[in-house]
């Protein structure tokens, strides 16, 4: 049997896939009023996109930032995000930066999870996961391609590499070029959660991909997103419309 994660409560590898929706406002206003937006939409999991607020520059506007969250939010789990622009983020921070960033809000009691990149570096990686566990807080480490689809070998050895280095939840989005390499896609999806090491979660974008974002959980995915106001990558579907297709295809 896979191994569970549990995020405050809710617990991913079990059962249909979980739904995550983003936020992405830019300003603290913009955030307010997606956050509460949120609090009408039936969803599992919420990601800050930290990298579109105007003030990621300050870890002490951060992290304020986050209290707030956390209060409008109440007992929905929070997954802390700064994704690079080289791998379809907003903007880029030094690594030093990046790396006390994510330090910071896994430390500040507001966050449950926080998304680390795989390409980060590996002493970076390894450095965060542990300071992250230590924290109580869980790690998804991630890889990001909008140009291609690497081949199935090159993924599977990616979702196995995340966990190598400290991840509790490898995930990988890539960008697809045809119908095949959703197939290899969702293959190698397939093949690391047959492992049973835990959950991974996988997504193939654009148009093209959008039936892994609702039938990933057939191959293994363990969670996938859905939009509220504004998408933060190519081919998410809107949340409410997801959760109705899921129920459909998983029970609910």
């Amino acid at each position: 049997m896979s191994r569970i994660v549990e995020i405050r409560g809710m617990r991913l590898g079990e059962g249909a896939p979980k739904i995550c929706v983003p936020l992405v406002g830019r300003t603290k206003e913009e955030l307010r009023e997606e956050a509460e937006l949120l609090r009408e939409i039936d969803l599992d999991l919420v990601e800050w996109r930290v990298d579109h607020f105007e003030a990621v520059g300050s870890v002490e506007d951060v992290l304020a930032e986050l209290k707030e969250l956390r209060g409008l939010l109440g007992e929905t789990p929070l997954l802390f995000t700064f994704r690079s622009a080289r791998e379809g983020g907003a903007r880029e921070l030094a690594a030093d930066d990046y790396i006390r960033l994510n330090r910071a809000a896994a430390a500040s009691g507001q966050v449950d999870a926080i998304d680390i990149e795989l390409f980060s570096g590996d002493d970076a990686v390894r450095e965060l996961t542990a300071e992250a566990r230590r924290s109580g807080v869980a790690t998804f480490v991630s890889n990001h391609d909008f140009d291609k689809t690497p081949p199935q070998e090159e993924m599977e050895s990616r979702l196995r590499r995340a966990r190598e280095l400290g991840g509790d939840v490898p995930k990988i989005a890539v960008m697809p070029r045809d119908p095949g390499d959703v197939l290899s896609l969702l293959a190698a999806t397939y093949r690391v959660s047959s492992e049973g090491a835990g959950p991974v979660i996988t997504m193939s974008m654009a148009g093209t991909g959008a039936v892994s974002r609702v039938a990933g959980g057939a191959f293994g995915s363990a969670l996938t997103f859905g939009a509220a106001k504004q998408a933060s990558a190519p081919g998410q579907l809107a949340a409410p419309q997801l959760r109705g297709i899921l129920n459909a295809l998983y029970g609910g």
